[in-house]
């Protein structure tokens, strides 16, 4: 199978990318490289790797590279409320208008699969299934709702991915259980709010699985939103730092005047995503110990990457 991926020389992407190597796709990597190449670095020699260096919003080089596929895989974004929020016309632009022009380019057999996000519950109570109705708060969530209900008009699958954490070839430092870890080796202190609040977490690793099940199961899966992450990683943001001082001695602080944008405090099911096969396989401390290994060696968020905790 030739599979376009889109963005895929970043976080998720490099990870995605050699997995899909791996089981005998050929794979076109469509991205702008503004964090550059090294991510796909131990990939290029691969005879099945194409490398196509473009603005994911440049018209004909979406055209063309989507009619050459059997699957396309969308992963490029502008990623969390604070990047949209410091960036609203190009999140828009990216994350809505490049995702609606892909969708029309799609012809009947193809297969389109759009990464999304928990973001987009917004503020609910209880547990969130697929059927959850979704209340976005930020431009980021607003955006990848929007993105959604154009990829499942276009009979795609949209994965509600939990926060990802771990290493990748191309290192993310904002992500909450990353940037965490980052603070405790860097700085020797932490500070989180809302430190009872749940959030939802899966290793990277594990979400490139999600993509390939989507793609192989792509027949069950079209038109269809899948949570994409494991019961046993909904934990409180006090949780994640305390897996982390397990680890790694410092000290802790609790800014109680902070709040979470996109309000997210709540317990996700993904028992649907279990039900086709889709279990975590990387634990938070497995990940956290990685993180913490990797993290004296690092430099922290760039322009496009300014999370919160």
């Amino acid at each position: 199978m030739r599979v376009l991926v889109t963005g895929g020389a970043g976080y998720l992407g490099s990870t995605l990318v050699p997995v899909l190597l791996g089981r005998g796709h050929r794979v076109l990597v469509l991205d702008s490289l503004m964090f550059g190449l090294k991510g796909l670095l131990p990939a290029l020699a691969h005879p099945h790797l194409e490398l196509l260096r473009a603005d994911v919003r440049d018209e004909s080089v979406v055209r063309d590279a989507v009619s050459g596929a059997d699957a396309i895989v969308n992963l490029a974004a502008i990623v969390g409320y604070p990047a949209c929020l410091r960036f609203p016309s190009e999140a828009e632009a990216v994350n809505v208008g490049t995702v609606r022009y892909i969708a029309s380019c799609v012809s009947p057999g193809q297969i389109l699969v759009q990464a999304s996000t928990g973001s987009i519950y917004g503020r609910v109570s209880g547990p969130c299934t697929e059927e959850t109705p979704t209340s976005p708060r930020t431009h980021y969530a607003k955006t990848k709702a929007a993105a959604e209900k154009i990829i499942l008009g276009a009979g795609g699958v949209s994965l509600r991915f939990a926060t990802l954490f771990g290493v990748s070839p191309r290192m993310r430092l904002d992500l909450l259980v990353n940037n965490l870890a980052f603070q405790a080796v860097h700085a020797g202190s932490v500070t989180i709010f809302q430190p009872a609040a749940v959030r939802t977490f899966l290793h990277v690793s594990d979400a490139a699985q999600a993509v390939i099940m989507a793609i192989d199961r792509f027949e069950v899966m079209s038109g269809r939103v899948c949570n994409i992450g494991d019961d046993n990683l909904n934990r409180t943001k006090l949780e994640i730092a305390e897996e982390i001082r397990r680890q790694q001695d410092f000290r802790l602080h609790i800014d109680d005047s902070r709040t979470d944008p996109d309000e997210r405090d709540y317990r996700v099911s993904y028992d649907y995503a279990r039900e086709l096969g889709l279990t975590a396989k990387v634990t938070l401390a497995q990940g956290v110990g990685e993180v913490l290994k990797a993290a004296p060696f690092l430099q922290g968020p760039g322009r496009y990457r300014a999370g919160g905790t």
